[in-house]
């Protein structure tokens, strides 16, 4: 439940504020001149702001779409990634949100149309060939669309444009959206896994494994294309064992032809995000494993890295295509 509503002075009368603020009606609304007066000082507990966040609506001035890591991506050559949304939904403990941000407020720009602008015109510029945009970098791209209603929106601005792909990267079984649309063949939703123990102890708030299985199949038997993303890998007792088990479950009764693509992503987080997070949770078992510093990165020990993510790449093989895995790399 929304208890307080920031927004920046500029959009308080555009249509979707004036939609959130009847739809939260007992909502204290609190004007600011930019959201970053209220997103970014120092000082502020995302822990516990966490417990109960905000909402910041604004409009994202600027670039909106941005290039992304060149070993990063599924098979495209023209990617980019843009962000409507700031934190997410979920409380995962190894993810860099919480070492990026100074607050645990969501900030949701609401100038939809102009992101859509600057979309459209990237997609434009590399017309001969396939451009790609990814959502979910800063947020999850489905755990929160009753709220904002962000993939209602710009499915149909993707549905007239063949030649843009847009990835929905989610943990979320909130597919509504998606059941409720004819399936596009130039939008892919992908679902990130880690085992279920894993996900147990680090994932905070995200549906089980087998709801997310579940939301990923039913997605593909009605003629979506799913990515599954493994990312990041989770070093753990019994690995073999852990990963192979969720690999059967992923895969078993899912319709090949409805899989787009699988990616692999080590463990790697920029250092002062790293110690950020390793102040807020000291207690967390996951930032006393065997990681190192790497100039200006943390990650897991080189032979331990090579070694998980070997292994995935010969579990994963045994029920796909090489064509179809996909190692991403973020620095």
């Amino acid at each position: 439940m929304i208890k307080n509503i920031y927004f920046e002075e500029k959009v308080e009368n555009h249509n979707r504020a004036q939609e959130f603020f009847s739809r939260f009606p007992k909502a204290a609304k609190i004007s600011c001149n930019h959201f970053k007066e209220v997103f970014n000082p120092s000082g502020q507990n995302f822990r516990l702001q966490k417990k109960n966040p905000s909402l910041i609506l604004a409009s994202q001035d600027g670039k909106k779409v941005h290039p992304i890591p060149s070993k990063y991506g599924v098979g495209g050559t023209s990617n980019f990634y843009f962000s409507h949304l700031f934190n997410c939904l979920y409380d995962c403990r190894y993810c860099f949100l919480q070492g990026m941000f100074p607050s645990a407020h969501y900030v949701l720009f609401i100038n939809y149309e102009e992101f859509w602008d600057d979309i459209r015109n990237k997609a434009d510029e590399v017309s001969n060939s396939p451009s790609w945009f990814f959502s979910g970098y800063d947020c999850d791209s489905l755990a929160l669309e009753s709220t904002t209603g962000f993939v209602d929106f710009f499915l149909p601005k993707f549905s007239k444009f063949p030649h843009a792909f847009l990835e929905l990267r989610t943990k979320s079984v909130n597919t509504r959206v998606l059941k409720n649309r004819e399936p596009l063949p130039n939008v892919i939703v992908a679902f990130s896994f880690t085992p279920e123990e894993i996900s147990r102890q680090l994932e905070h708030g995200v549906p089980s494994v087998s709801a997310r299985i579940k939301a990923m199949h039913q997605l593909a038997t009605l003629g979506w294309y799913v990515g599954i993303r493994i990312d990041p890998v989770i070093d753990c007792q019994e690995f073999e064992s852990r990963y192979a088990l969720l690999f059967h479950q992923l895969f078993d009764k899912l319709p090949q032809d409805s899989l787009h693509s699988v990616s692999l992503g080590a463990f790697r987080m920029p250092y002062g995000f790293f110690k950020k997070m390793d102040k807020l949770y000291p207690e967390e078992n996951l930032f006393a494993g065997k990681l190192t510093k790497n100039k200006n990165s943390v990650s897991y020990e080189l032979e331990i890295e090579t070694k998980r993510l070997d292994s995935c790449r010969s579990m994963l093989l045994e029920y796909i295509s090489s064509e179809k895995l996909f190692t991403c790399e973020m620095s």
